[in-house]
């Protein structure tokens, strides 16, 4: 009898981030999303970090937004939470990663960009919708978009 054992050499991770799905919403105009483009990989997203040891999400998601984009005033939708959870490699290893994602309305629509990012924009929802190159992604800001407008919030992952 043989036994079969694995030979990959590929390691496995957790990572946990959070960040907020920030709006804006003119006196005239129709609501806004905030995206930032990531200098690593092209792609737009919301502002989002690794949760620091110690640290709460909620914390964690003010401190990232404020480094990433400078904008330290949000008033936060206090009965919303998404979780976005997927896999992906970086370098060898499999990273099984977990976002909670928090909606706030900035108070400032003036943004200082990090250098983790190339870009940033306000996005209308079909434009955001549009520019999210991950359907997951797309799906958060969806719900997000519904519970500004009364809709159920979304259900926990996991």
């Amino acid at each position: 009898m043989t036994t079969a054992r694995s030979t990959s050499t590929d390691r496995e991770e957790d990572e946990h981030s959070a960040g907020f799905i920030l709006f804006s919403e003119a006196a005239r105009g129709p609501r806004q999303y905030l995206l930032l483009r990531h200098r690593s990989g092209g792609h737009w997203g919301f502002p989002k970090g690794r949760i620091e040891p110690g640290e709460r999400e909620g914390e964690t998601a003010l401190r990232e937004v404020e480094e990433e984009t400078g904008i330290d005033k949000i008033e936060r939708i206090e009965d919303f939470r998404a979780v976005n959870e997927y896999r992906f490699r970086r370098g060898g290893t499999l990273i099984r990663k977990q976002v909670v994602c928090f909606l706030g309305r900035a108070l400032t629509d003036r943004v200082v960009l990090s250098r983790e990012h190339v870009a940033w924009r306000w996005f209308s929802l079909a434009a955001a919708e549009k520019a999210l190159n991950y359907e997951d992604a797309r799906e958060v800001l969806r719900a997000a978009d519904q519970h500004l407008d009364g809709g159920p919030q979304p259900e926990p992952a996991g």
